[in-house]
């Protein structure tokens, strides 16, 4: 499958091992991941040297052609936002993760939409169960 992974980039990096994790474990199980040079510290550099109108077409296409969408939504993201509304609007299956004990938005927790699967995880080690029985639904 193709998986869109989704993350903060300026809104903040500290999830960065998280990140990386998490794209490691799509791969792993086989899936392409577009978006996995967003989980590389070096993401900053390569983005800063795309045109802002170019990333959104890039990103809008992969969305669209995308199977499904991961994100980690512990940090908040105006753009994390935007692409699960976008993916959702295009009836893709969602999958939104987050720390345990970190307050996200009401609008993804509090949404009711079929395809959307928010999951909380107290350890790095719990991400990869939750990523495989997610992608065992699609």
């Amino acid at each position: 499958m193709n998986i869109y992974f989704a993350c903060s980039i300026t809104g903040g990096r500290k999830e960065e091992s998280i990140y990386q994790k998490i794209v490691d474990t799509i791969h792993t199980g086989g899936h392409q991941v577009p978006t996995a040079h967003l989980s590389r510290p070096e993401v900053m550099d390569l983005e800063d040297i795309v045109d802002p109108e170019e990333i959104y077409c890039r990103d809008i296409e992969w969305i669209t052609n995308c199977d499904a969408l991961i994100a980690e939504v512990s940090t908040p993201s105006h753009g994390v936002g935007y692409e699960i509304s976008y993916a959702l609007s295009k009836n893709k299956p969602v999958l939104c993760l987050h720390k345990q004990d970190v307050r996200i938005s009401k609008m993804i927790c509090g949404n009711n939409h079929p395809k959307i699967q928010v999951r909380v995880y107290k350890n790095p080690e719990e991400i990869n169960q939750l990523i495989y029985n997610f992608l065992s639904t699609i």
